[in-house]
């Protein structure tokens, strides 16, 4: 009988949590303190709801998975936060040496899964810098052992992946950040405030380009010859969700971005950084419509050029926009490189009174004359103290960083669609509530994929 009553009581209690929880979210909601999709009001600490926050002088403990080439670059990053790293995580261990010697205190693991297991109640947040096919799983582990996330871009492999860690980050109301730094670059926000201040009037046209800076982007056929698998790789796990196939040099450690079954080809590793000005200061969503055009489709690897045209509907007061995007192209029709600087890569805004041309450092407004007398504006946006910087500062002392998985899942999303299009050969309508492509469902088969049995993500 007494365990009877405290089951009940038990019950009881669990519920009025629940009620206090739906309450305090729906009264947020209204505040329009839920932005995005994602958690943007105060929280603070480990704990949700108004809990104490941690100390500023507290360390955070800090776990990284991928610590070679990029994942390496981003532990330098960490380190100027002083925080404290006391997991390190790779399937290839012929490459950590470096971030072994930089944190030799640091516990090391092959297998991301078991250093979340083993270290779940001193790690408070996850670094992944995995290859893009690994990105969700990854994310997803450290999302479900409730753990602030700072994941590489793109943020997912897959369109329905982005979808799925969307969801998570709301569910365990973590503080996420995808890394596409250039975001934090003081130039991004004085062109920003530049377009939202109405300076060349309203956008209607954006051209977004960039040449080729890797030329392992494609990997075209796939090797007829297997390799032996080096000593210090575990080839199983690095393949993890991705289909079985046998060790070859051509895949890792960097060039998987051409292939499928493993990366996005320049388009998904660029796009993210360029698109992300667009959508940023026009303050763009999901895409209406999205068309794209390549070399003849392979099925085993990425192509070396694309070209995407995404449509977007207006927002407000703006009108809809239209937005090209070409990795390995030259400059778009509209950019006049004899009035114009011959920049090789940039971000062209067309408004009703004239347009600003941006790279990641430098901007300029057309046609010059108009804007002789342009003075810079008085910024609004703070500078950035850091991309990684952002993110450990709104963990410690709540808040959210700018480029939230709410934000960035979008824009992943969108990069993602460019593929499908590709690969479908169709000009897309999409319904992200549904996540449907409702004039051409065959393309559907491109938004997922099928996972290697035990690598299942939801």
């Amino acid at each position: 009988m007494k365990r009877q009553r405290k089951e009940q009581r038990q019950g009881r209690e669990q519920r009025q949590n629940s009620r206090r929880d739906f309450l305090k979210t729906s009264a947020l909601t209204a505040a329009g303190l839920w932005a995005g999709g994602t958690w943007s009001g105060q929280w603070t600490g480990r704990r949700v709801w108004g809990s104490a926050t941690q100390p500023a002088t507290e360390k955070l403990s800090l776990a990284v998975i991928g610590v070679s080439n990029q994942g390496l670059w981003n532990l330098e990053q960490l380190a100027t936060t002083n925080q404290a790293i006391v997991a390190l995580c790779d399937v290839d261990n012929r490459n950590t040496g470096k971030a072994r010697e930089m944190f030799p205190k640091a516990e090391f693991f092959v297998d991301y899964r078991q250093m979340i297991d083993k270290l779940h109640k001193q790690i408070d947040a996850v670094l992944v810098a995995t290859p893009d096919h690994s990105h969700a799983h990854a994310t997803m582990a450290a999302l479900r052992a409730d753990k602030h996330v700072y994941c590489e871009k793109p943020l997912t492999h897959t369109v329905w992946e982005a979808q799925q860690i969307m969801a998570a980050a709301r569910k365990h109301k973590r503080i996420t950040q995808m890394g596409t730094q250039i975001h934090a670059g003081n130039n991004y926000r004085r062109v920003v405030e530049i377009v939202q201040a109405g300076v060349i009037g309203k956008v209607h046209t954006v051209h977004v380009w960039a040449p080729l800076f890797d030329v392992h982007w494609s990997g075209e056929a796939r090797p007829k010859e297997s390799q032996p698998v080096p000593e210090g790789v575990n080839w199983d796990l690095w393949i993890g969700p991705a289909p079985m196939r046998p060790y070859h040099e051509v895949y890792m450690p960097q060039r998987w971005r051409g292939w499928w079954d493993f990366g996005g080809g320049g388009h998904a590793d660029m796009a993210c950084h360029y698109l992300d000005l667009a959508y940023w200061a026009l303050g763009l969503g999901h895409p209406k419509t999205i068309e794209a055009e390549g070399p003849p489709v392979h099925e085993e690897s990425t192509p070396k050029q694309l070209r995407v045209r995404y449509q977007h509907a207006a927002r407000g007061d703006q009108p809809a926009v239209k937005v090209t995007w070409g990795i390995g192209h030259k400059h778009p029709d509209d950019y006049d490189k004899d009035k114009m600087p011959d920049w090789g890569a940039g971000v062209l805004f067309i408004g009703e009174k004239g347009m600003l041309a941006s790279d990641y450092n430098r901007h300029q407004l057309y046609p010059e004359a108009d804007f002789a007398d342009f003075k810079p504006l008085k910024p609004t946006i703070p500078d950035s103290i850091g991309h990684h910087a952002e993110w450990i500062k709104a963990i410690k002392e709540g808040g959210q960083t700018t480029c939230n998985f709410g934000y960035s899942g979008v824009l992943t999303q969108a990069v993602l669609l460019g593929n499908v299009a590709y690969r479908s050969g169709r000009k897309l309508e999409w319904d992200p509530e549904r996540m449907k492509l409702p004039n051409a469902p065959e393309a559907e088969k491109f938004l997922r994929r099928e996972y290697r049995k035990g690598w299942e993500l939801v």
